[in-house]
């Protein structure tokens, strides 16, 4: 487990709101919450804190829910995990030591820094957009049916 599960839900909230979100529909909490196996309470003020940081968009009343625009979809995987959970995972000891350096390498540090740049470079090209796509396409899946 890389993230942190509001993290997790965070992502996978997203990428659902994507794939919801062609011709102008917008998704209530709900349903994004039995999409993604979420509890409801949980899910909300997720949401609450994407809409407000611009990663997603809401609108309230009867018609109301949350949806993506096409500036939403450019989102990353790293955009999301950074406004949840920090840089911590690009940039903290991989053991959790507070030393660990290039000049003070902790055991796993000069294995370990070849796979953290290829994480960083995975989650910065991976696109919101692109991901729901994929799911669209069954490609991949978010909640097995």
């Amino acid at each position: 487990m890389l993230f942190s599960k509001t993290c997790e839900y965070a992502i996978r909230a997203c990428i659902y709101i994507a794939q919801q979100s062609g011709e102008d529909k917008k998704v209530a909490i709900k349903e994004i919450a039995k999409g993604i196996d979420s509890p409801e309470h949980f899910i909300a003020k997720i949401l609450q804190n994407l809409s407000k940081k611009g990663f997603i968009n809401s609108v309230k009343g009867p018609n109301g829910g949350f949806y993506m625009d096409k500036k939403n979809m450019k989102t990353t995987i790293s955009d999301i995990v950074l406004l949840i959970d920090g840089d911590s995972l690009f940039t903290k000891c991989v053991l959790g030591l507070k030393q660990c350096s290039e000049n003070k390498p902790c055991p796993l540090h000069n294995q370990y820094k070849h796979t953290r740049k290829e994480i960083i470079e995975l989650f910065r090209n991976s696109k919101i957009g692109q991901i729901s796509e994929q799911v669209d396409l069954n490609e991949t899946f978010l909640k097995l049916k």
